[in-house]
């Protein structure tokens, strides 16, 4: 029976997925989470990962094979905080369990990692790839992206660990359709707006990620929905925001018949990965 440690089990993706996982008898679950959690069939624990001296209530749960990492502070924090927690405290948690012995680790990193908060964000590449560089101005997104560059550092250490990065979407409810993007002013966040991935899809990611067999090295995978969120294509609505910004932008994926509103963020690679392509379309049937 594998051991799987979650962190951030109390947040909306991680108390779905860990009540899947401790649905599946093959999995010994530990839930640790700031916020109290009770999932059925879990070990419920309370406690801070960012903390170094929280992480001594692990100590009792030997041979934890695989983490997922969830718990961070999300859109919106302090460059301060997003450095202290989701870069500092996430090497302090990956520091402890490699040193008693694991080496699987599913890491929940963002699309955010490129910088797509700001307005004035433009991107390289259409599709962006699953490593398209940080550009970000706002400290979320770099907060993550330095998460990735601390799996590397570990991966330099030990080249028998296998790290997976899931550059996540905007996660929704999967009762909730959102609403498709239209033309207008460029709005903060817009890639995020458009790249929507439900949570159903979101929980089956994780667990193939979870699930993959163990490839030593760092992987970056962009997990968002199989469409874009948009009313127009694609060329049209980022010509919208864009302006003249956009002469400067290669369209012609989009541009192929059937392409009109593929994801802006490439998903090829995940599939390939790990066999993964979401079910539930962002468009509606």
């Amino acid at each position: 029976m594998r051991r799987i440690l979650i962190t951030g089990s109390s947040g909306f993706i991680g108390n779905a997925l860990a009540t899947s996982i401790a649905r599946n008898k093959a999995y010994d679950l530990i839930c640790l989470s700031r916020s109290p959690s009770a999932v059925q069939g879990a070990t419920n624990l309370q406690g801070d990962f960012s903390d170094p001296n929280a992480l001594n209530m692990l100590d009792p749960f030997e041979g934890i094979d695989i983490l997922i990492h969830l718990a961070a502070v999300t859109g919106g924090c302090s460059e301060e905080d997003g450095l202290r927690v989701n870069v500092a405290g996430t090497h302090h948690l990956l520091r402890y369990l490699i040193d008693r012995g694991c080496s699987k680790f599913v890491l929940a990193s963002s699309i955010a990692a490129v910088g797509m908060q700001s307005v004035d964000f433009r991107p390289l590449q259409l599709p962006m790839p699953d490593e398209h560089p940080c550009l970000d101005r706002d400290g979320y997104g770099f907060s993550k992206y330095m998460m990735e560059e601390v799996t590397r550092y570990l991966s330099r250490q030990n080249s028998s660990l296998d790290f997976i990065n899931l550059r996540l979407a905007s996660i929704a409810p999967d009762e909730r359709q959102p609403a498709p993007a239209e033309p207008g002013p460029v709005p903060i966040w817009g890639m995020g707006k458009i790249s929507v991935m439900f949570l159903s899809d979101t929980v089956r990611c994780l667990m193939a990620a979870a699930e993959a067999p163990v490839k030593p090295g760092v992987r970056i995978l962009n997990a968002v929905g199989s469409q874009a969120c948009t009313a127009v294509p694609i060329p049209q609505l980022l010509r919208s925001w864009y302006g003249s910004d956009a002469d400067e932008v290669d369209f012609s994926h989009y541009e192929q018949p059937g392409c009109e509103k593929d994801p802006v963020y490439d998903i090829s690679r995940i599939r390939d990965e790990l066999g993964f392509v979401p079910q539930k379309p962002v468009l509606g049937d």
